[in-house]
């Protein structure tokens, strides 16, 4: 089954390694990272979404690359390390959505 969470970055530019550990990913997961610009909106009375904010499709070109689960169990911790990227002159307020799903069935070497 499927599992999602939502990151927020804030002021970002160029280039950038991240790390997000997560129990639910492992070296054996699949994991999917979608980003996007996006403009907060912290407040309010609650018992809306989940999301505070929402994405801004604007011009800058926001994407991810090198995804790369890891975490072995009784060793290192279970996530993801990526390369977010933000071509942009201005550093911009960025929202990353890390789906992991179930782990491969079987490891080739081709």
């Amino acid at each position: 089954m499927a599992r999602s969470i939502r990151v927020l970055y804030r002021g970002m530019k160029g280039t950038i390694r991240q790390n997000f550990n997560w129990n639910p990913i492992n070296l054996d997961s699949v994991v999917i990272i979608t980003a996007a610009e996006f403009i907060p909106a912290f407040g309010g009375f609650g018992g809306g979404p989940k999301t505070l904010g929402r994405p801004n499709l604007g011009s800058a070109n926001i994407y991810v690359t090198n995804v790369g689960p890891h975490g072995v169990a009784g060793g290192e911790a279970g996530g993801v390390e990526f390369l977010l990227h933000v071509d942009w002159d201005n550093p911009l307020d960025i929202v990353a959505t890390i789906t992991v799903l179930d782990d491969i069935e079987e490891f080739f070497q081709a």
